[in-house]
């Protein structure tokens, strides 16, 4: 492709919010070199999520023009923390937890790139070997006053909610790696901006071409609202196994849809928006839709065929009100068992339906547990178990009792 060619498929729906600048961008394709991509992802947490594929169905575009996608693990920028978005400051993950979760990583982005052909790097290759003179002088290259500029903590400032020194080196750090890798162009969500924008400013200090800078939306979760993070419960990982995936796809609200055909399915916005127009008057059923988008991202981490069983056992359990065909175990131990019987909340914690009592006793509250197929809402219920009971949360978690 030419330069211009190669722009416009990079610049393809979903088209990006931010870019700095497409001028630089197309300057640097007319060089005639493999352009350095970065990529990076603090393994806060164990898994990637759809949000997460959002940038990286960028990135093969990218690597498909014959470009080098430079991922960059932040296992060290993962113990500060990124404060974008935050309200408060977060706490700061050991270096155990951070390398549990990094390991996952590379298989993970597998999933959408062709990972032989990647670079591979954790930050903590340049970040851990710095002195204290080195990070004085990266601290040298930015203002207080520039960095309390961000929207993060210009709000938290104003709440007079504290803001730690660590907190302020964050973007610094993450500009930082741009340095290390030479990067040509670094992409992520709109909450990253900030982050890129100092990257840009950084490599110029140290006497580097900045970095393009792309972004793109938040992908909502399936509640429809909040952006899409494991923390919040509502994410759909793209580990997860296909009947997980297809059924938590199908239960994000009507008026989301619209987003995850646009940023997920990469629809040009004019045929969105007609399907959104059809979903409006009738002309297509919501349902319809939802399925074809389930198959469609089943099909991308798994296979056709995967995403056939998975609405083909949604269909059965759901539309005709069956269980599972393939329940997993729920064991319990006999020692939790007093005179043959449990109590309804320690049970659906045993089962991991429920990650404390707390939770445990909402969804009791709210009518979603059934044993044997019986709604149970006494919060103090005890269940007498003999093995083989079925026990149900809601309409996707279900399993059968164990005596272990």
């Amino acid at each position: 492709m030419s330069p211009k060619e190669q722009l416009a498929a990079l610049l393809s729906p979903p088209h990006p919010v931010d870019i700095v600048s497409e001028e630089e961008l197309l300057a640097k394709l007319e060089r005639g070199q493999p352009l350095r991509i970065k990529y990076g992802a603090d393994p806060s947490a164990p898994d990637l999520h759809l949000g997460h594929s959002v940038p990286i169905g960028r990135l093969r575009k990218f690597q498909e023009l014959g470009h080098t996608i430079v991922f960059i693990i932040g296992d060290f920028t993962a113990r500060i923390g990124d404060p974008s978005g935050k309200s408060k400051t977060r706490p700061m993950l050991t270096t155990e937890q951070v390398d549990a979760n990094a390991k996952t990583y590379a298989a993970q982005v597998g999933k959408l790139l062709d990972i032989s052909k990647c670079e591979l790097h954790y930050n903590s290759e340049w970040l851990d070997p710095m002195t204290v003179a080195d990070v004085l002088r990266l601290m040298s290259h930015y203002t207080v006053a520039r960095m309390l500029e961000r929207d993060d903590f210009a709000k938290r400032l104003k709440e007079e909610t504290p803001i730690s020194v660590v907190e302020l080196m964050y973007p610094l750090m993450q500009a930082y790696d741009s340095v290390a890798i030479k990067a040509d162009v670094e992409l992520g969500g709109t909450d990253q901006l900030f982050n890129f924008l100092v990257g840009r400013d950084i490599m110029r200090a140290y006497g580097q071409e900045p970095q393009v800078v792309m972004t793109w939306p938040l992908l909502v979760g399936t509640d429809g609202t909040e952006k899409m993070s494991k923390s919040l419960g509502n994410y759909v990982g793209i580990t997860d196994a296909p009947g997980d995936m297809f059924g938590k796809l199908m239960s994000i609200p009507d008026d989301a849809m619209g987003m995850y055909y646009w940023l997920l399915l990469e629809q040009a916005a004019a045929t969105v928006e007609a399907m959104e127009a059809d979903l409006k008057s009738g002309a297509l059923h919501p349902r319809e839709a939802k399925v074809a988008l389930a198959k469609s991202i089943v099909t991308t981490y798994h296979s056709a065929a995967a995403a056939d069983d998975a609405a083909a056992e949604f269909d059965r359990i759901f539309a005709q009100g069956e269980l599972p065909s393939d329940m997993p175990d729920l064991a319990v131990p006999a020692g939790e068992l007093d005179d043959g019987a449990i109590g309804l909340i320690k049970l659906l914690v045993l089962a991991g339906f429920a990650s404390s009592n707390g939770e445990a006793r909402r969804l009791i509250r709210g009518k979603g547990v059934k044993v044997e197929g019986e709604v149970i809402e006494d919060e103090m219920a005890v269940v007498p178990l003999q093995g083989g009971e079925v026990v149900q949360v809601g309409k996707r978690r279900v399993g059968r009792v164990v005596i272990a």
